[in-house]
Protein backbone atom coordinates (compact mmCIF):
# COMPACT_ATOMS: atom_id res chain seq x y z
CA UNK A 1 0.00 0.00 0.00
CA UNK A 2 1.28 3.45 -0.92
CA UNK A 3 1.81 5.96 1.94
CA UNK A 4 -0.95 8.22 0.62
CA UNK A 5 -3.39 5.28 0.69
CA UNK A 6 -2.74 4.41 4.35
CA UNK A 7 -5.58 5.11 6.77
CA UNK A 8 -4.84 7.76 9.35
CA UNK A 9 -8.28 9.10 10.29
CA UNK A 10 -8.79 11.94 12.73
CA UNK A 11 -10.89 11.72 15.88
CA UNK A 12 -13.97 13.71 16.81
CA UNK A 13 -14.65 15.25 20.26
CA UNK A 14 -16.11 12.00 21.55
CA UNK A 15 -13.04 10.03 20.64
CA UNK A 16 -14.67 8.33 17.67
CA UNK A 17 -12.98 7.93 14.30
CA UNK A 18 -13.91 10.81 12.00
CA UNK A 19 -13.94 9.16 8.60
CA UNK A 20 -15.08 12.39 6.94
CA UNK A 21 -11.55 13.71 7.48
CA UNK A 22 -10.40 11.16 4.90
CA UNK A 23 -12.48 12.68 2.11
CA UNK A 24 -10.88 16.13 1.40
CA UNK A 25 -7.50 14.69 0.30
CA UNK A 26 -9.28 12.36 -2.12
CA UNK A 27 -11.27 15.27 -3.54
CA UNK A 28 -8.07 17.25 -4.06
CA UNK A 29 -6.43 14.38 -5.93
CA UNK A 30 -9.48 13.86 -8.16
CA UNK A 31 -9.64 17.55 -9.02
CA UNK A 32 -5.91 17.68 -9.73
CA UNK A 33 -6.13 14.69 -12.04
CA UNK A 34 -8.96 16.35 -14.02
CA UNK A 35 -7.07 19.64 -14.33
CA UNK A 36 -3.95 17.88 -15.56
CA UNK A 37 -5.90 16.60 -18.55
CA UNK A 38 -7.00 20.07 -19.52
CA UNK A 39 -10.72 19.56 -18.98
CA UNK A 40 -11.49 21.52 -15.85
CA UNK A 41 -10.49 24.95 -17.20
CA UNK A 42 -12.94 24.76 -20.08
CA UNK A 43 -15.74 23.02 -18.22
CA UNK A 44 -15.63 25.57 -15.43
CA UNK A 45 -15.55 28.62 -17.67
CA UNK A 46 -18.94 28.04 -19.29
CA UNK A 47 -22.03 25.90 -18.67
CA UNK A 48 -22.16 22.79 -20.84
CA UNK A 49 -25.12 21.07 -22.57
CA UNK A 50 -27.36 19.13 -20.23
CA UNK A 51 -27.65 15.41 -20.97
CA UNK A 52 -30.98 15.34 -19.14
CA UNK A 53 -32.31 18.22 -21.24
CA UNK A 54 -31.20 16.59 -24.49
CA UNK A 55 -33.03 13.38 -23.54
CA UNK A 56 -36.11 15.44 -22.73
CA UNK A 57 -35.84 17.07 -26.17
CA UNK A 58 -35.79 13.63 -27.82
CA UNK A 59 -39.07 12.70 -26.14
CA UNK A 60 -40.49 16.09 -27.07
CA UNK A 61 -39.65 15.61 -30.73
CA UNK A 62 -41.21 12.14 -30.75
CA UNK A 63 -44.44 13.62 -29.37
CA UNK A 64 -44.45 16.12 -32.23
CA UNK A 65 -43.64 13.58 -34.92
CA UNK A 66 -46.17 11.05 -33.63
CA UNK A 67 -49.01 13.06 -32.01
CA UNK A 68 -51.01 11.07 -29.49
CA UNK A 69 -48.56 8.16 -29.21
CA UNK A 70 -46.27 9.36 -26.44
CA UNK A 71 -48.50 11.65 -24.40
CA UNK A 72 -51.55 11.27 -22.21
CA UNK A 73 -53.17 14.30 -23.83
CA UNK A 74 -56.29 13.41 -25.79
CA UNK A 75 -55.49 14.40 -29.38
CA UNK A 76 -58.20 14.85 -32.01
CA UNK A 77 -58.74 16.83 -35.20
CA UNK A 78 -60.09 19.81 -33.27
CA UNK A 79 -57.07 20.34 -31.02
CA UNK A 80 -54.28 18.77 -33.12
CA UNK A 81 -52.95 22.04 -34.54
CA UNK A 82 -53.06 23.72 -31.12
CA UNK A 83 -51.26 20.74 -29.52
CA UNK A 84 -48.51 20.65 -32.14
CA UNK A 85 -48.08 24.44 -31.99
CA UNK A 86 -47.65 24.38 -28.23
CA UNK A 87 -45.18 21.50 -28.38
CA UNK A 88 -43.17 23.16 -31.16
CA UNK A 89 -42.85 26.41 -29.19
CA UNK A 90 -41.57 24.58 -26.13
CA UNK A 91 -39.16 22.58 -28.30
CA UNK A 92 -37.83 25.76 -29.90
CA UNK A 93 -37.02 27.30 -26.52
CA UNK A 94 -35.39 24.17 -25.04
CA UNK A 95 -33.45 23.28 -28.17
CA UNK A 96 -32.22 26.86 -28.66
CA UNK A 97 -30.80 26.88 -25.14
CA UNK A 98 -29.01 23.54 -25.50
CA UNK A 99 -27.62 24.36 -28.95
CA UNK A 100 -26.29 27.67 -27.65
CA UNK A 101 -24.58 25.92 -24.75
CA UNK A 102 -23.11 23.37 -27.14
CA UNK A 103 -21.78 26.05 -29.50
CA UNK A 104 -20.16 28.03 -26.70
CA UNK A 105 -18.63 24.97 -25.09
CA UNK A 106 -17.36 23.75 -28.47
CA UNK A 107 -15.62 27.09 -28.96
CA UNK A 108 -14.01 26.76 -25.54
CA UNK A 109 -13.06 23.18 -26.27
CA UNK A 110 -11.17 24.41 -29.33
CA UNK A 111 -9.40 27.16 -27.38
CA UNK A 112 -11.44 29.90 -29.02
CA UNK A 113 -12.60 31.57 -25.80
CA UNK A 114 -12.39 35.05 -27.22
CA UNK A 115 -14.60 34.05 -30.15
CA UNK A 116 -17.32 32.25 -28.24
CA UNK A 117 -20.50 32.80 -30.27
CA UNK A 118 -23.04 34.94 -28.49
CA UNK A 119 -25.86 33.63 -30.66
CA UNK A 120 -26.65 30.87 -33.10
CA UNK A 121 -28.81 28.63 -30.96
CA UNK A 122 -32.11 30.14 -32.07
CA UNK A 123 -31.08 30.22 -35.73
CA UNK A 124 -30.16 26.54 -35.77
CA UNK A 125 -33.17 25.51 -33.67
CA UNK A 126 -35.50 27.28 -36.11
CA UNK A 127 -33.73 25.69 -39.07
CA UNK A 128 -34.09 22.27 -37.47
CA UNK A 129 -37.80 22.73 -36.75
CA UNK A 130 -38.33 23.56 -40.43
CA UNK A 131 -36.90 20.10 -41.17
CA UNK A 132 -39.47 18.27 -39.01
CA UNK A 133 -42.08 17.75 -41.78
CA UNK A 134 -39.38 16.20 -43.98
CA UNK A 135 -38.15 13.99 -41.12
CA UNK A 136 -41.68 12.77 -40.54
CA UNK A 137 -42.10 12.03 -44.24
CA UNK A 138 -39.01 9.82 -44.28
CA UNK A 139 -40.08 8.10 -41.05
CA UNK A 140 -43.36 7.17 -42.70
CA UNK A 141 -41.34 5.25 -45.31
CA UNK A 142 -39.38 3.55 -42.51
CA UNK A 143 -42.65 2.46 -40.87
CA UNK A 144 -43.92 1.09 -44.18
CA UNK A 145 -40.64 -0.77 -44.63
CA UNK A 146 -41.21 -2.43 -41.24
CA UNK A 147 -44.73 -3.42 -42.25
CA UNK A 148 -43.51 -4.90 -45.54
CA UNK A 149 -40.43 -6.59 -44.10
CA UNK A 150 -41.74 -8.08 -40.87
CA UNK A 151 -44.73 -10.47 -40.94
CA UNK A 152 -44.87 -10.17 -37.13
CA UNK A 153 -45.80 -6.47 -37.37
CA UNK A 154 -49.52 -6.37 -36.70
CA UNK A 155 -50.05 -2.66 -37.29
CA UNK A 156 -48.28 0.63 -37.87
CA UNK A 157 -49.15 1.66 -34.32
CA UNK A 158 -47.35 -1.40 -32.99
CA UNK A 159 -44.26 -0.43 -34.96
CA UNK A 160 -44.37 3.15 -33.64
CA UNK A 161 -45.06 2.16 -30.05
CA UNK A 162 -42.72 -0.76 -29.61
CA UNK A 163 -40.12 -1.40 -32.31
CA UNK A 164 -36.59 -0.58 -31.11
CA UNK A 165 -35.44 -0.29 -34.71
CA UNK A 166 -37.85 2.56 -35.38
CA UNK A 167 -36.84 4.31 -32.15
CA UNK A 168 -33.16 4.15 -33.12
CA UNK A 169 -33.90 5.30 -36.67
CA UNK A 170 -36.09 8.17 -35.42
CA UNK A 171 -33.39 9.44 -33.09
CA UNK A 172 -30.78 9.01 -35.84
CA UNK A 173 -32.81 11.04 -38.35
CA UNK A 174 -33.27 13.84 -35.81
CA UNK A 175 -29.59 13.79 -34.82
CA UNK A 176 -28.46 13.66 -38.44
CA UNK A 177 -30.31 16.89 -39.26
CA UNK A 178 -28.77 18.61 -36.25
CA UNK A 179 -25.35 17.30 -37.31
CA UNK A 180 -25.82 18.75 -40.81
CA UNK A 181 -26.69 22.09 -39.21
CA UNK A 182 -23.31 22.10 -37.49
CA UNK A 183 -24.59 21.48 -33.96
CA UNK A 184 -21.83 19.92 -31.82
CA UNK A 185 -22.22 17.34 -29.02
CA UNK A 186 -26.01 17.10 -29.05
CA UNK A 187 -26.38 14.74 -32.04
CA UNK A 188 -23.98 12.23 -30.49
CA UNK A 189 -25.68 12.48 -27.10
CA UNK A 190 -28.95 11.65 -28.83
CA UNK A 191 -27.77 8.61 -30.77
CA UNK A 192 -25.84 7.21 -27.81
CA UNK A 193 -28.97 7.54 -25.69
CA UNK A 194 -30.89 5.54 -28.29
CA UNK A 195 -27.99 3.07 -28.36
CA UNK A 196 -28.30 2.57 -24.60
CA UNK A 197 -32.03 1.82 -24.95
CA UNK A 198 -32.04 -0.35 -28.06
CA UNK A 199 -28.56 -1.81 -28.52
CA UNK A 200 -28.51 -0.18 -31.97
CA UNK A 201 -25.53 2.14 -32.54
CA UNK A 202 -25.99 4.53 -35.47
CA UNK A 203 -23.56 7.42 -35.77
CA UNK A 204 -25.39 10.72 -36.43
CA UNK A 205 -23.10 11.54 -39.37
CA UNK A 206 -23.98 8.36 -41.30
CA UNK A 207 -26.02 8.79 -44.49
CA UNK A 208 -29.14 6.59 -44.67
CA UNK A 209 -31.82 6.63 -47.35
CA UNK A 210 -35.55 6.18 -46.97
CA UNK A 211 -37.48 2.96 -46.24
CA UNK A 212 -34.78 1.76 -43.85
CA UNK A 213 -35.68 -1.24 -41.67
CA UNK A 214 -33.77 -2.85 -38.80
CA UNK A 215 -35.36 -6.13 -37.73
CA UNK A 216 -34.82 -7.07 -34.06
CA UNK A 217 -31.81 -4.77 -34.02
CA UNK A 218 -29.73 -5.70 -30.99
CA UNK A 219 -26.03 -5.33 -31.75
CA UNK A 220 -26.36 -3.37 -35.00
CA UNK A 221 -23.51 -0.88 -35.60
CA UNK A 222 -23.48 1.74 -38.37
CA UNK A 223 -20.30 3.81 -38.49
CA UNK A 224 -19.78 7.51 -39.04
CA UNK A 225 -18.95 7.57 -42.77
CA UNK A 226 -21.35 4.79 -43.77
CA UNK A 227 -23.56 5.48 -46.79
CA UNK A 228 -26.77 3.42 -47.00
CA UNK A 229 -29.18 3.69 -49.91
CA UNK A 230 -32.95 3.29 -50.00
CA UNK A 231 -34.98 0.22 -49.04
CA UNK A 232 -32.15 -1.46 -47.14
CA UNK A 233 -32.92 -4.07 -44.50
CA UNK A 234 -30.58 -5.08 -41.65
CA UNK A 235 -30.96 -7.83 -39.09
CA UNK A 236 -29.56 -8.12 -35.58
CA UNK A 237 -25.82 -8.13 -35.01
CA UNK A 238 -24.89 -6.49 -38.32
CA UNK A 239 -21.74 -4.35 -38.21
CA UNK A 240 -21.03 -1.77 -40.89
CA UNK A 241 -17.70 -0.59 -39.61
CA UNK A 242 -14.11 0.45 -40.24
CA UNK A 243 -11.06 -1.69 -40.68
CA UNK A 244 -8.60 -1.89 -37.80
CA UNK A 245 -6.72 1.39 -37.60
CA UNK A 246 -3.19 2.17 -36.39
CA UNK A 247 -2.77 4.02 -33.12
CA UNK A 248 -1.98 7.35 -34.79
CA UNK A 249 -4.96 7.21 -37.16
CA UNK A 250 -7.34 9.30 -35.05
CA UNK A 251 -6.42 12.70 -36.50
CA UNK A 252 -5.12 11.49 -39.85
CA UNK A 253 -8.31 9.63 -40.80
CA UNK A 254 -10.84 11.67 -38.86
CA UNK A 255 -12.55 13.13 -41.95
CA UNK A 256 -11.82 10.27 -44.34
CA UNK A 257 -14.35 7.66 -45.51
CA UNK A 258 -13.69 4.62 -43.35
CA UNK A 259 -17.00 2.76 -43.55
CA UNK A 260 -18.74 0.87 -46.37
CA UNK A 261 -21.34 1.97 -48.88
CA UNK A 262 -24.53 -0.09 -49.04
CA UNK A 263 -26.50 0.53 -52.23
CA UNK A 264 -30.29 0.37 -52.73
CA UNK A 265 -32.43 -2.69 -51.95
CA UNK A 266 -29.73 -4.64 -50.11
CA UNK A 267 -30.57 -7.18 -47.39
CA UNK A 268 -27.94 -8.01 -44.75
CA UNK A 269 -28.72 -10.91 -42.45
CA UNK A 270 -27.77 -11.38 -38.81
CA UNK A 271 -24.21 -11.13 -37.53
CA UNK A 272 -22.74 -10.13 -40.89
CA UNK A 273 -19.70 -7.85 -40.67
CA UNK A 274 -18.86 -5.46 -43.52
CA UNK A 275 -15.77 -3.30 -43.12
CA UNK A 276 -13.76 -0.65 -44.94
CA UNK A 277 -14.30 2.68 -46.65
CA UNK A 278 -13.69 1.25 -50.12
CA UNK A 279 -16.15 -1.63 -49.66
CA UNK A 280 -19.34 -1.27 -51.73
CA UNK A 281 -22.25 -3.69 -51.54
CA UNK A 282 -23.97 -3.46 -54.90
CA UNK A 283 -27.68 -2.82 -55.30
CA UNK A 284 -30.15 -5.67 -54.74
CA UNK A 285 -27.49 -7.92 -53.20
CA UNK A 286 -28.17 -10.28 -50.31
CA UNK A 287 -25.49 -10.82 -47.65
CA UNK A 288 -26.06 -13.97 -45.62
CA UNK A 289 -25.67 -14.40 -41.89
CA UNK A 290 -22.21 -14.59 -40.26
CA UNK A 291 -20.48 -13.28 -43.39
CA UNK A 292 -17.23 -11.29 -43.03
CA UNK A 293 -16.60 -8.89 -45.94
CA UNK A 294 -13.76 -6.44 -46.54
CA UNK A 295 -14.14 -6.22 -50.32
CA UNK A 296 -16.84 -5.00 -52.67
CA UNK A 297 -19.72 -7.09 -53.99
CA UNK A 298 -21.26 -6.46 -57.45
CA UNK A 299 -24.96 -5.66 -57.78
CA UNK A 300 -27.46 -8.56 -57.74
CA UNK A 301 -25.07 -10.82 -55.82
CA UNK A 302 -25.91 -13.35 -53.14
CA UNK A 303 -23.14 -13.98 -50.62
CA UNK A 304 -23.55 -16.97 -48.29
CA UNK A 305 -21.34 -19.32 -46.35
CA UNK A 306 -20.84 -22.79 -47.73
CA UNK A 307 -23.16 -25.11 -45.87
CA UNK A 308 -21.22 -26.75 -43.04
CA UNK A 309 -21.19 -30.52 -42.56
CA UNK A 310 -23.43 -31.55 -39.66
CA UNK A 311 -22.65 -34.62 -37.55
CA UNK A 312 -25.49 -36.41 -35.70
CA UNK A 313 -25.04 -38.84 -32.82
CA UNK A 314 -27.19 -40.43 -30.09
CA UNK A 315 -25.24 -38.84 -27.18
CA UNK A 316 -23.64 -42.21 -26.44
CA UNK A 317 -26.87 -44.08 -25.73
CA UNK A 318 -26.83 -45.90 -29.04
CA UNK A 319 -23.88 -45.45 -31.31
CA UNK A 320 -24.63 -46.11 -34.98
CA UNK A 321 -22.07 -47.40 -37.38
CA UNK A 322 -20.66 -45.02 -39.93
CA UNK A 323 -23.01 -44.74 -42.87
CA UNK A 324 -26.08 -45.93 -41.01
CA UNK A 325 -29.14 -43.71 -41.07
CA UNK A 326 -32.13 -42.93 -38.90
CA UNK A 327 -35.37 -41.08 -39.49
CA UNK A 328 -36.94 -38.42 -37.29
CA UNK A 329 -40.10 -36.44 -38.05
CA UNK A 330 -40.00 -37.42 -41.68
CA UNK A 331 -36.34 -36.47 -42.22
CA UNK A 332 -33.42 -38.77 -42.90
CA UNK A 333 -30.23 -38.31 -40.86
CA UNK A 334 -26.91 -39.98 -41.57
CA UNK A 335 -24.71 -40.67 -38.55
CA UNK A 336 -21.01 -40.47 -39.21
CA UNK A 337 -19.85 -41.52 -35.75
Amino acid sequence: MKPEDAYNPGMDRRGRVNWYSELPPVVERLAAAWENKGYCDQAGAMPIPSHESVVRIIHHIRRILFPGYFTQTNINTDNLEYYIGQEVNILFEDLSTQIQLALRYDALNNNACCDCPAEGGEERAAAFIKKLPGIKGVLVTDIEAAMEGDPAAKSRSEVIFSYPGLLAITVYRVANELHKLGVPFIPRIMTEYAHSLTGIDIHPAATIGDSFFIDHGTGVVVGETTVIGSRVRLYQGVTIGALSLPRDAGERLRNKKRHPTIEDDVIIYSNATILGGETVIGARSVIGGNIWLTESVPPDTRVILKRPELVYSDKGRRRLQCGQTRRYKGKRYECTS
